[in-house]
């Protein structure tokens, strides 16, 4: 019998619930198949996915490729119709067990619309084996951004209860893991769905108080209109929470973020960012950006390229506009393709600009980082390390910073205290 595989498109969340996927594709006995999870954000992430599939199909003519996702949710039909398909799954479909068996239908997509499951009860076993564990506390939007699809995809937000949560955590913690990133579609949005309507912020200090031996917790996306003072004073108070956060801005001109009827506006943002830096001087930024969206002008776009630039957000996320069915967006004028990617290269380049600036300020700082594969490493700010030795994947190592290349740091690991 041969091994499951996965491929995976698109977030954090998916990753996380292709393990789940290949637990329970496991346990059903399907270990030769493929799982290809996809991703509906981009016109270009669709494309990656059938191609891969095609690749997949030529390379293992005798397995069973099986499809999901956001975008196998929102179009099931299309990615059925495919000749190197054999069973299309939805994104709660996917994650039980019954779904790989042998004798269920080729087309298994429900109204996710209707959905009130979160995330799994438990982790799958091993976590994925990988430096850090992620655990999925939210799934789903209720927001309706004009350009996004995803709440097609993904359906309403639902919140996994905060002992629940906890448990999870501890688990992985207990498991080795010596980093967890939490992760979800809006993870700001979390609680407003539980009895009492607890925030985020509030959350993170519940788990950092209920598991005070966990060395490291990492957060995902986060959307600023959604940042509460609980938020703020978890950034501000709690060394375990890293001082990297990564903002769901999209855009920086007042115009273009109400076309896509975002919820906070640029000196919004701005303000966010310089009271976070305030509490914690160490904090670094990255943030999701959609340059050429539909209407938007070269002073609009300039708004935004100069954000990244005065800002310094060392990680920006650069997402070419792309047109998604069904989305108000995509019935409004389009800007010509060559604009939107000349605005692509532009805001990645004032990205590499500014990461470039802040790798040069970690010049003789001592850190503590993640070993991710041996020779690379993660500082708390998500910085790449090229370590000058080896270490274990998974485990916390002091490291002198000692130089960068404009995009990843050097460093020359300390020696162990004796305990």
């Amino acid at each position: 019998m041969g091994e499951q595989r996965g491929i995976n498109f698109g977030c954090r969340l998916n990753a996380f619930e292709a393990n789940v996927a290949r637990r329970s594709d496991t346990l059903a006995g399907l270990a030769d198949a493929i799982v290809v999870n996809t991703c509906a954000v981009t016109a270009e992430a669709e494309r990656q996915a059938r191609q891969a599939m095609r690749r997949a199909r030529r390379d293992n003519p005798e397995a069973t490729i099986v499809v999901t996702g956001c975008s196998a949710q929102i179009a099931p039909e299309r990615w059925a119709t495919m000749a190197e398909v054999d069973r299309v799954l939805g994104n709660v479909e996917k994650l039980a067990t019954s779904s790989y068996a042998a004798a269920a239908p080729s087309l298994l997509v429900g109204d996710i619309a209707t959905s009130r499951i979160g995330a799994p009860a438990k982790l799958p076993a091993g976590f994925g084996g990988r430096a850090r564990a992620v655990v999925e506390v939210q799934n789903g939007c209720n927001h309706r951004c004009t350009f996004c699809v995803i709440p097609l995809g993904r359906g309403p937000s639902r919140s996994v209860p905060a002992g629940a949560v906890v448990d999870q955590v501890r688990r992985a913690v207990a498991a080795g893991f010596n980093e967890i990133v939490l992760s979800g579609v809006d993870i700001t949005a979390w609680g407003a769905d539980l009895p009492g309507q607890p925030s985020f912020g509030g959350l993170v200090r519940r788990l950092l108080a209920a598991v005070p031996e966990l060395p490291r917790l990492r957060l995902s996306s986060l959307d600023p209109a959604e940042i509460d003072e609980a938020m703020l004073r978890a950034i501000a108070e709690e060394p375990s929470l890293m001082p990297h956060l990564h903002l769901s801005l999209q855009a920086c001109n007042d115009m273009v973020l109400k076309r896509m009827k975002r919820r906070h506006d640029r000196a919004g943002a701005l303000a966010m960012i310089a009271r976070a830096r305030a509490l914690r001087h160490d904090a670094a930024f990255g943030a999701d950006l959609i340059n050429g969206f539909t209407t938007e002008s070269e002073e609009m776009f300039a708004d935004t390229l100069a954000f990244v630039a005065e800002d310094g957000l060392a990680w920006p996320h650069v997402f070419p506009y792309s047109a998604r069915p069904d989305t108000t967006a995509a019935r409004m004028p389009q800007l010509p393709r060559a604009s939107v990617k000349k605005r692509a290269t532009l805001l990645r380049a004032a990205g590499d600009v500014a990461r470039g600036r802040f790798l040069a300020g970690e010049a003789g700082a001592l850190r503590e980082v993640l070993v991710d594969d041996r020779q690379m490493a993660r500082t708390p700010q998500f910085a790449t390390v090229v370590l000058d030795r080896p270490d274990y994947p998974g485990s916390l190592v002091a490291v002198r910073i000692t130089d960068h290349d404009g995009d990843k740091l050097y460093g020359a690991v300390q020696e162990r205290q004796a305990a």
